[in-house]
C-alpha cells in the first residue's frame, strides 16, 4: 500500500506533502510508515491519499474488540515487536530493517 500526505500538519511535521510513503503494516487502524527521518510511526489514515491499495500477500491481518483493524508481515507482528524495537533490541531491528528492506524493493511504482 502507497499513499501520499494530503497536505502540511503542524502535528505531523516528519511528513512531507505529496511525498508518497508506503505504509508497512496497520495498527489500530492506523498507518504504521517510515517518516521522512526513517522513524516506523503511526499516523491516522485521515492525512493521507492512497496511491496504490495493494496489500501485500503475507500480512497477517487481525480485528480488535471494538473491530479496528491490525496488519502486519508475520515478522513484525509479534506482541511487543515495536516496543523491542524501539528500545533498540538487536533481533528486533534486524528483523524490522530486513523486512522493510524486502518489502521496499518489490513496491510498485505509483504516479
Amino acid at each position: 500500500m502507497t499513499v501520499k500526505l494530503r497536505r502540511t500538519n503542524a502535528r505531523y511535521r516528519g511528513l512531507t506533502p505529496g511525498q508518497p510513503y508506503v505504509v508497512i503494516g496497520i495498527e489500530g487502524d492506523d498507518f504504521r510508515i517510515l517518516n521522512d527521518v526513517g522513524r516506523p510511526y503511526l499516523y491516522p489514515p485521515g492525512l493521507f491519499k492512497i496511491l496504490d491499495a495493494h496489500e501485500p500477500a503475507d500480512w497477517v491481518t487481525e480485528l480488535g474488540d471494538d473491530g479496528e483493524r491490525y496488519a502486519y508481515p508475520a515478522p513484525l507482528n509479534e506482541p511487543g515487536f515495536f516496543e523491542d524495537f524501539f528500545d533498540d533490541k538487536p533481533k528486533a531491528v534486524r528483523t524490522f530493517w530486513q523486512v522493510v528492506n524486502d518489502r521496499l524493493a518489490t513496491v510498485r511504482e505509483v504516479a
